[in-house]
Protein backbone atom coordinates (compact mmCIF):
# COMPACT_ATOMS: atom_id res chain seq x y z
CA UNK A 1 0.00 0.00 0.00
CA UNK A 2 2.90 2.24 0.51
CA UNK A 3 4.52 1.80 -3.28
CA UNK A 4 4.26 3.97 -5.44
CA UNK A 5 6.05 4.60 -9.12
CA UNK A 6 6.33 8.44 -9.96
CA UNK A 7 6.67 9.68 -13.63
CA UNK A 8 10.01 11.38 -14.14
CA UNK A 9 10.23 14.05 -16.63
CA UNK A 10 13.58 15.67 -15.18
CA UNK A 11 11.93 18.73 -13.95
CA UNK A 12 11.55 20.41 -10.79
CA UNK A 13 7.97 19.40 -10.01
CA UNK A 14 8.15 15.72 -10.83
CA UNK A 15 11.45 15.60 -9.11
CA UNK A 16 9.79 17.30 -6.21
CA UNK A 17 6.84 15.00 -6.64
CA UNK A 18 9.18 11.81 -6.30
CA UNK A 19 11.10 13.87 -3.14
CA UNK A 20 7.71 14.10 -0.96
CA UNK A 21 6.82 10.92 -1.35
CA UNK A 22 10.12 9.34 -0.39
CA UNK A 23 10.60 11.76 2.53
CA UNK A 24 6.44 11.02 3.82
CA UNK A 25 7.78 6.73 3.93
CA UNK A 26 6.81 5.72 0.51
CA UNK A 27 8.71 3.40 -1.50
CA UNK A 28 9.17 5.16 -4.74
CA UNK A 29 10.60 3.84 -7.99
CA UNK A 30 11.42 6.18 -10.58
CA UNK A 31 9.58 5.79 -14.29
CA UNK A 32 10.64 7.93 -17.43
CA UNK A 33 8.89 6.99 -20.91
CA UNK A 34 11.35 8.07 -23.96
CA UNK A 35 8.67 9.92 -26.04
CA UNK A 36 10.67 11.81 -29.13
CA UNK A 37 12.55 9.85 -31.90
CA UNK A 38 15.59 11.91 -32.43
CA UNK A 39 16.94 14.72 -30.22
CA UNK A 40 14.40 16.68 -27.74
CA UNK A 41 14.89 18.21 -24.72
CA UNK A 42 12.20 16.31 -22.66
CA UNK A 43 13.96 12.73 -23.98
CA UNK A 44 17.56 13.41 -23.62
CA UNK A 45 18.26 16.36 -20.94
CA UNK A 46 15.02 14.99 -19.00
CA UNK A 47 16.25 10.99 -19.13
CA UNK A 48 20.01 12.07 -17.83
CA UNK A 49 18.32 14.62 -14.97
CA UNK A 50 15.28 11.97 -13.62
CA UNK A 51 18.23 9.32 -13.44
CA UNK A 52 20.65 11.76 -11.35
CA UNK A 53 16.97 12.98 -8.73
CA UNK A 54 16.33 8.82 -8.73
CA UNK A 55 20.26 8.19 -7.56
CA UNK A 56 20.05 11.41 -5.29
CA UNK A 57 16.73 9.28 -3.76
CA UNK A 58 18.31 6.37 -3.82
CA UNK A 59 15.74 4.66 -5.68
CA UNK A 60 14.90 2.64 -8.94
CA UNK A 61 14.71 4.27 -12.22
CA UNK A 62 13.22 2.37 -14.87
CA UNK A 63 13.12 3.94 -18.82
CA UNK A 64 10.60 2.83 -20.78
CA UNK A 65 10.71 2.91 -24.60
CA UNK A 66 7.33 5.01 -25.66
CA UNK A 67 8.24 6.27 -29.08
CA UNK A 68 6.18 4.38 -31.17
CA UNK A 69 3.53 4.88 -28.89
CA UNK A 70 4.30 8.84 -28.76
CA UNK A 71 4.48 8.96 -32.65
CA UNK A 72 1.17 7.26 -33.21
CA UNK A 73 -1.14 8.94 -30.75
CA UNK A 74 0.40 12.17 -30.38
CA UNK A 75 2.71 13.19 -33.99
CA UNK A 76 0.18 11.67 -36.53
CA UNK A 77 -2.61 12.80 -34.40
CA UNK A 78 -1.08 16.66 -34.74
CA UNK A 79 -0.25 16.09 -38.36
CA UNK A 80 -3.64 14.66 -39.36
CA UNK A 81 -5.69 17.63 -37.55
CA UNK A 82 -3.67 20.09 -38.60
CA UNK A 83 -3.67 18.72 -42.29
CA UNK A 84 -7.80 18.78 -42.20
CA UNK A 85 -8.07 22.17 -40.54
CA UNK A 86 -7.94 21.64 -36.87
CA UNK A 87 -5.58 22.72 -34.28
CA UNK A 88 -5.40 19.71 -32.23
CA UNK A 89 -4.33 19.84 -28.60
CA UNK A 90 -1.91 17.39 -27.86
CA UNK A 91 -1.26 17.18 -24.29
CA UNK A 92 -4.46 15.97 -23.40
CA UNK A 93 -4.36 13.22 -25.54
CA UNK A 94 -0.68 12.54 -24.16
CA UNK A 95 -1.36 12.31 -20.89
CA UNK A 96 -4.21 9.64 -21.37
CA UNK A 97 -3.05 7.91 -24.57
CA UNK A 98 0.43 7.82 -23.22
CA UNK A 99 1.20 8.51 -19.76
CA UNK A 100 -1.22 7.55 -17.03
CA UNK A 101 -2.38 4.98 -19.01
CA UNK A 102 0.58 3.07 -19.97
CA UNK A 103 2.79 4.28 -16.95
CA UNK A 104 -0.07 2.28 -14.61
CA UNK A 105 0.01 -0.59 -16.53
CA UNK A 106 3.55 -0.45 -16.47
CA UNK A 107 3.15 -0.23 -12.50
CA UNK A 108 1.13 -2.89 -11.91
CA UNK A 109 2.36 -5.39 -14.75
CA UNK A 110 5.89 -5.45 -14.24
CA UNK A 111 6.72 -3.62 -10.64
CA UNK A 112 3.34 -5.30 -8.77
CA UNK A 113 2.70 -1.53 -8.01
CA UNK A 114 -1.23 -0.08 -7.86
CA UNK A 115 -0.21 3.87 -7.98
CA UNK A 116 1.21 6.31 -10.14
CA UNK A 117 2.09 10.10 -9.27
CA UNK A 118 3.40 12.90 -11.60
CA UNK A 119 4.18 16.17 -10.58
CA UNK A 120 0.92 17.83 -12.01
CA UNK A 121 -0.65 20.58 -10.48
CA UNK A 122 -4.33 19.07 -9.29
CA UNK A 123 -6.35 17.20 -7.11
CA UNK A 124 -8.26 14.03 -6.32
CA UNK A 125 -10.78 13.32 -3.95
CA UNK A 126 -13.45 10.87 -3.58
CA UNK A 127 -17.61 11.31 -3.07
CA UNK A 128 -18.62 7.95 -0.97
CA UNK A 129 -22.17 9.25 -2.50
CA UNK A 130 -21.55 8.69 -5.92
CA UNK A 131 -19.13 6.94 -5.76
CA UNK A 132 -16.58 8.79 -8.12
CA UNK A 133 -13.23 9.75 -7.41
CA UNK A 134 -13.65 13.50 -7.91
CA UNK A 135 -10.71 16.06 -10.06
CA UNK A 136 -10.19 19.28 -8.76
CA UNK A 137 -8.03 22.74 -9.49
CA UNK A 138 -4.60 22.76 -7.54
CA UNK A 139 -4.24 25.33 -4.74
CA UNK A 140 -2.05 27.38 -6.91
CA UNK A 141 -4.67 28.70 -9.64
CA UNK A 142 -2.04 30.06 -11.88
CA UNK A 143 -0.86 26.63 -12.22
CA UNK A 144 -3.71 24.20 -12.45
CA UNK A 145 -3.40 21.57 -14.71
CA UNK A 146 -6.73 20.11 -14.77
CA UNK A 147 -7.44 21.18 -18.48
CA UNK A 148 -5.26 18.84 -19.84
CA UNK A 149 -6.22 16.23 -17.12
CA UNK A 150 -10.35 15.78 -17.82
CA UNK A 151 -9.85 12.97 -20.12
CA UNK A 152 -8.67 10.77 -17.33
CA UNK A 153 -10.84 8.28 -16.80
CA UNK A 154 -12.12 6.75 -13.27
CA UNK A 155 -9.71 3.98 -13.19
CA UNK A 156 -6.66 6.21 -13.90
CA UNK A 157 -7.71 8.62 -11.20
CA UNK A 158 -8.41 5.74 -8.94
CA UNK A 159 -4.63 4.94 -9.45
CA UNK A 160 -3.32 8.68 -9.56
CA UNK A 161 -1.59 10.76 -6.82
CA UNK A 162 -0.57 14.41 -7.32
CA UNK A 163 1.57 15.47 -4.60
CA UNK A 164 1.93 19.15 -5.78
CA UNK A 165 -2.02 19.41 -5.59
CA UNK A 166 -1.85 22.23 -2.41
CA UNK A 167 1.31 23.73 -3.09
CA UNK A 168 2.06 26.42 -4.63
CA UNK A 169 4.85 26.44 -7.40
CA UNK A 170 6.88 29.02 -5.00
CA UNK A 171 6.93 26.25 -2.33
CA UNK A 172 7.77 23.54 -4.89
CA UNK A 173 10.97 25.93 -5.65
CA UNK A 174 11.38 25.88 -1.88
CA UNK A 175 11.11 22.34 -1.13
CA UNK A 176 13.77 21.41 -4.12
CA UNK A 177 16.09 24.15 -2.36
CA UNK A 178 15.41 21.79 1.18
CA UNK A 179 16.10 18.51 -0.54
CA UNK A 180 19.05 19.89 -2.35
CA UNK A 181 17.84 18.41 -5.80
CA UNK A 182 19.58 18.87 -8.71
CA UNK A 183 16.63 19.77 -10.32
CA UNK A 184 15.98 22.75 -7.70
CA UNK A 185 17.33 25.76 -10.28
CA UNK A 186 16.15 24.14 -14.05
CA UNK A 187 14.45 26.40 -15.52
CA UNK A 188 10.26 25.79 -16.43
CA UNK A 189 9.42 24.38 -19.61
CA UNK A 190 7.74 27.06 -21.55
CA UNK A 191 6.23 25.02 -24.40
CA UNK A 192 5.45 22.08 -25.78
CA UNK A 193 7.85 19.64 -26.12
CA UNK A 194 7.22 18.95 -29.79
CA UNK A 195 7.91 22.78 -30.24
CA UNK A 196 10.82 23.00 -27.88
CA UNK A 197 12.70 20.49 -29.84
CA UNK A 198 11.46 21.40 -33.12
CA UNK A 199 11.73 25.01 -32.42
CA UNK A 200 8.53 26.47 -33.49
CA UNK A 201 5.30 23.96 -34.56
CA UNK A 202 5.54 25.73 -37.94
CA UNK A 203 9.07 24.08 -38.23
CA UNK A 204 7.86 21.11 -36.64
CA UNK A 205 4.28 20.75 -39.29
CA UNK A 206 6.41 21.92 -41.93
CA UNK A 207 8.63 17.99 -41.87
CA UNK A 208 5.46 16.32 -42.09
CA UNK A 209 3.22 18.63 -44.28
CA UNK A 210 4.33 20.01 -47.74
CA UNK A 211 3.31 23.67 -48.60
CA UNK A 212 0.50 23.98 -50.89
CA UNK A 213 -0.46 27.57 -51.46
CA UNK A 214 -3.89 28.64 -51.72
CA UNK A 215 -6.11 31.70 -51.21
CA UNK A 216 -7.12 33.63 -48.14
CA UNK A 217 -10.65 35.14 -48.73
CA UNK A 218 -13.22 36.91 -46.69
CA UNK A 219 -16.80 35.20 -46.20
CA UNK A 220 -18.03 36.60 -49.51
CA UNK A 221 -15.38 34.20 -50.58
CA UNK A 222 -13.62 37.02 -52.16
CA UNK A 223 -9.52 36.63 -52.57
CA UNK A 224 -7.89 39.21 -50.30
CA UNK A 225 -4.02 37.07 -50.55
CA UNK A 226 -2.74 34.10 -50.46
CA UNK A 227 -1.14 30.99 -48.21
CA UNK A 228 1.20 28.48 -48.19
CA UNK A 229 -0.92 26.19 -46.19
CA UNK A 230 -3.35 25.72 -44.30
CA UNK A 231 -1.39 24.17 -41.35
CA UNK A 232 -0.12 27.27 -40.79
CA UNK A 233 -2.69 29.20 -39.88
CA UNK A 234 -5.76 28.59 -36.48
CA UNK A 235 -8.70 30.10 -35.65
CA UNK A 236 -8.85 33.67 -34.06
CA UNK A 237 -5.15 34.46 -35.88
CA UNK A 238 -4.14 37.79 -36.30
CA UNK A 239 -0.53 38.53 -36.96
CA UNK A 240 1.08 37.02 -39.84
CA UNK A 241 -1.59 37.17 -42.35
CA UNK A 242 0.45 39.21 -45.12
CA UNK A 243 -2.75 40.98 -46.30
CA UNK A 244 -3.56 44.72 -45.75
CA UNK A 245 -7.30 45.64 -44.68
CA UNK A 246 -8.78 49.24 -43.29
CA UNK A 247 -9.65 47.26 -39.74
CA UNK A 248 -7.59 44.01 -38.29
CA UNK A 249 -8.63 40.56 -39.31
CA UNK A 250 -9.04 37.40 -38.03
CA UNK A 251 -9.21 33.99 -39.34
CA UNK A 252 -12.59 32.60 -38.68
CA UNK A 253 -12.32 29.34 -40.70
CA UNK A 254 -10.03 27.38 -42.27
CA UNK A 255 -10.99 24.95 -45.34
CA UNK A 256 -9.53 21.91 -45.67
CA UNK A 257 -11.71 20.58 -48.92
CA UNK A 258 -10.77 23.89 -50.89
CA UNK A 259 -7.37 24.66 -49.22
CA UNK A 260 -8.89 28.56 -48.01
CA UNK A 261 -8.40 30.20 -45.29
CA UNK A 262 -10.95 32.29 -44.38
CA UNK A 263 -10.86 35.40 -42.21
CA UNK A 264 -13.25 38.25 -41.09
CA UNK A 265 -13.31 41.28 -38.40
CA UNK A 266 -13.27 40.90 -34.74
CA UNK A 267 -17.49 39.71 -34.57
CA UNK A 268 -17.08 37.04 -36.98
CA UNK A 269 -14.76 35.56 -34.63
CA UNK A 270 -17.45 35.56 -31.53
CA UNK A 271 -19.87 32.60 -31.22
CA UNK A 272 -22.49 32.00 -28.94
CA UNK A 273 -22.79 28.32 -28.90
CA UNK A 274 -20.79 25.07 -30.34
CA UNK A 275 -20.85 21.75 -30.12
CA UNK A 276 -17.97 19.43 -28.38
CA UNK A 277 -16.77 15.68 -29.10
CA UNK A 278 -15.39 12.73 -27.28
CA UNK A 279 -16.63 13.85 -24.08
CA UNK A 280 -15.53 12.15 -20.88
CA UNK A 281 -17.60 12.89 -17.73
CA UNK A 282 -15.11 13.34 -15.23
CA UNK A 283 -16.49 14.13 -11.49
CA UNK A 284 -19.70 13.62 -12.18
CA UNK A 285 -22.04 10.75 -14.00
CA UNK A 286 -23.60 11.66 -17.77
CA UNK A 287 -26.71 14.17 -16.89
CA UNK A 288 -29.65 13.29 -18.47
CA UNK A 289 -30.59 17.18 -18.55
CA UNK A 290 -28.66 20.44 -19.12
CA UNK A 291 -26.23 21.98 -16.22
CA UNK A 292 -25.14 24.44 -15.95
CA UNK A 293 -21.61 25.51 -15.40
CA UNK A 294 -18.25 27.05 -16.54
CA UNK A 295 -16.05 26.00 -19.13
CA UNK A 296 -12.81 27.05 -20.02
CA UNK A 297 -12.03 26.70 -23.73
CA UNK A 298 -8.13 27.51 -23.79
CA UNK A 299 -6.02 26.73 -21.22
CA UNK A 300 -4.99 30.32 -20.19
CA UNK A 301 -9.11 31.79 -20.77
CA UNK A 302 -10.81 32.38 -17.90
CA UNK A 303 -13.54 29.99 -17.15
CA UNK A 304 -16.87 31.27 -17.97
CA UNK A 305 -20.53 30.94 -17.63
CA UNK A 306 -22.50 28.49 -19.74
CA UNK A 307 -25.22 25.93 -20.07
CA UNK A 308 -23.78 21.87 -20.82
CA UNK A 309 -26.94 20.21 -23.13
CA UNK A 310 -26.35 16.78 -23.67
CA UNK A 311 -26.61 15.19 -27.49
CA UNK A 312 -28.25 11.82 -27.42
CA UNK A 313 -26.77 9.60 -29.49
CA UNK A 314 -29.23 6.88 -31.76
CA UNK A 315 -30.06 5.04 -28.11
CA UNK A 316 -31.46 7.19 -25.20
CA UNK A 317 -29.85 4.72 -23.16
CA UNK A 318 -26.54 5.36 -24.14
CA UNK A 319 -24.29 7.62 -22.31
CA UNK A 320 -23.96 11.03 -24.32
CA UNK A 321 -20.86 11.94 -25.62
CA UNK A 322 -21.13 14.89 -27.35
CA UNK A 323 -22.59 17.92 -26.07
CA UNK A 324 -23.68 21.49 -27.14
CA UNK A 325 -22.14 24.35 -24.83
CA UNK A 326 -24.59 27.38 -24.66
CA UNK A 327 -22.99 30.41 -23.58
CA UNK A 328 -23.87 33.42 -21.07
CA UNK A 329 -21.75 35.73 -23.74
CA UNK A 330 -20.48 35.53 -27.54
CA UNK A 331 -16.99 33.73 -26.98
CA UNK A 332 -14.08 35.15 -29.71
CA UNK A 333 -12.05 32.11 -31.17
CA UNK A 334 -13.67 28.98 -30.22
CA UNK A 335 -11.07 26.71 -31.81
CA UNK A 336 -11.98 23.05 -33.19
CA UNK A 337 -9.60 20.99 -31.99
CA UNK A 338 -9.06 22.31 -28.84
CA UNK A 339 -10.53 21.01 -25.57
CA UNK A 340 -13.83 22.91 -23.92
CA UNK A 341 -13.61 21.35 -20.39
CA UNK A 342 -16.53 22.27 -17.59
CA UNK A 343 -16.34 23.08 -14.21
CA UNK A 344 -18.38 23.69 -10.86
CA UNK A 345 -16.55 26.02 -9.16
CA UNK A 346 -12.69 24.07 -8.44
CA UNK A 347 -14.60 20.33 -9.12
CA UNK A 348 -13.92 19.38 -13.16
CA UNK A 349 -17.67 18.08 -14.48
CA UNK A 350 -16.07 16.72 -17.54
CA UNK A 351 -14.73 17.64 -20.89
CA UNK A 352 -14.21 17.11 -24.37
CA UNK A 353 -12.65 18.16 -28.18
CA UNK A 354 -14.53 21.26 -30.00
CA UNK A 355 -16.32 20.15 -33.03
CA UNK A 356 -16.20 22.56 -35.90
Amino acid sequence: MNKVVVGLSGGVDSSVAAAILHHQGYQVEGLTLWLMKGKGQCCSEGMVDAARICEQLGIPHHIVDSRDVFQANIVDYLVAGYSDGITPLPCSQCNKAVKFGPMLQYARSNLGIDKIATGHYARISYNAETDRYQLRRAVDLNKDQTYFLYDLSQELLAGSVFPLGEKHKTETRQIAAEFGLKTADKPESMDLCLVESNGSMRAFLDKYIAPKKGDIVDRSGKVLGQHDGIHHYTIGQRKGLGIAAAEPLYVIGLDAVNNRVIVGDRNCADQTECTVGRVNWVSIAPPSAPIRAQVQIRYRSPAVPVTVIPLWGDGQDAHPTRVKLVFDEPQFSITPGQAAVWYDGDILLGGGIIER
